[in-house]
């Protein structure tokens, strides 16, 4: 069994520390999973990790705002998924970075409160392996018909779903960035052919045609299988709006990834009803998903909630591996990595 969960073991400071130059401070949330948590046992760890900062950093540890009014006067970093962004440049004069415990940062902007001289990055590439693996079981399962076959499980319906191989067909990738570009790589592994959108249009070894999101209309109808990796901005919701979802293919599969905002959900319940599309979906709103949610009984659907990508083990540790690496830029005067653009909201 795994270890729980026991926000009371999120302490003030993880270790005695001599005087320090920075002072990081780590604000934990008590409605977060354990694979979250930024405990004193992963901070350490994270610290042997990089002896370059042996002498040179203070760390704190919140939990819910318990400590946070006091540990900002004098933070240079602070590094969690939910803080009060209240007047930061009065209450923390000497902040220098602020790193989103996610990928995602559309419930931080827009970035009006971030105090001048300080930067925004985010944990970006800390969920490409895991996430490709799960992106991958969600494209078989598609082909291999699951959500059809659960459907009929539960009515206790004994109906076969055949099938063809994977090999030879088409999958849109919208979103080709770490983790549509790790989905691609797997994709090509299995004798898919890739189309890509991407706001650039730039290339990717692993995508045969690459597009722009103008395209979208057009190629949506060529899928097999449809695989949602955008990030959520204010020019992104319902992306896939009810035009969109009934252009797909009958027979096509869809996979959401991202954020549920992305996707006109009730118009993609419509082709479910009508064994049109099958889907997985790990991302819902509101969430926790409420049991009134009648996508909880929607047929050839699979749900899993909001737990895709993030490594139960490495998630953290990973992270805090941007951040104290991150760190150690800044105080050599060079620039941090996974810096979020407030325009482009990612």
């Amino acid at each position: 069994m795994g270890q729980v969960w026991n926000p009371a073991r999120i302490l003030e400071s993880p270790m005695k520390q001599p005087a320090a130059q920075w002072h990081l401070h780590c604000e934990n949330s008590s409605n977060m999973a354990e694979v979250f948590s930024i405990t004193p046992e992963r901070v350490s760890d994270a610290l042997k990790r990089h002896p370059k900062l042996k002498g040179k950093l203070k760390v704190t540890i919140g939990l819910d705002g318990n400590i946070y009014p006091n540990a900002i006067k004098t933070a240079n970093v602070v590094f969690g998924w939910r803080f009060d962004r209240m007047n930061l440049a009065e209450r923390a004069p000497n902040l220098k970075m602020i790193h989103v415990h996610g990928a995602g940062v559309n419930h931080v902007m827009p970035l009006d409160w971030l105090p001048k001289g300080c930067v925004l990055t985010n944990s970006r590439g800390v969920h490409g392996p895991r996430a490709a693996e799960y992106l991958i079981m969600a494209i078989l399962m598609l082909n291999n018909r699951v959500p059809e076959t659960v459907t009929h499980q539960r009515a206790a319906r004994w109906q076969q779903c055949y099938n063809t191989v994977i090999t030879g067909k088409t999958i849109l990738i919208i979103g080709v960035g770490h983790i549509g570009g790790s989905a691609a790589d797997w994709a090509k592994k299995f004798g898919l052919n890739v189309l890509g959108i991407r706001r650039s249009g730039k290339a990717h070894r692993s995508v045969d045609k690459m597009h722009k999101p103008k395209d979208l209309q057009r190629l949506l109808p060529k899928a097999d299988f449809v695989l949602m990796c955008v990030p959520a901005t204010d020019h992104t919701k319902h992306l896939l709006g009810k035009r969109e979802i009934n252009l797909m293919r009958k027979g096509a599969g869809f996979i959401n990834y991202s954020r549920a905002d992305l996707v006109d959900y009730s118009a993609l319940r419509e082709r479910l009803l009508k064994s049109e599309l099958t889907a997985v979906l790990d991302v819902f709103d509101p969430e926790p998903l409420p049991p009134t949610s009648p996508l909880w009984t929607t047929p050839n659907l699979i749900m899993t909630p909001h737990c895709a990508s993030d490594d139960s083990v490495a998630y953290t540790p990973k992270t805090l591996d941007i951040v104290l690496g991150n760190i150690q830029l800044i105080m050599a005067g060079k620039k941090p990595v996974n810096i979020v653009d407030g325009k482009l909201q990612y």
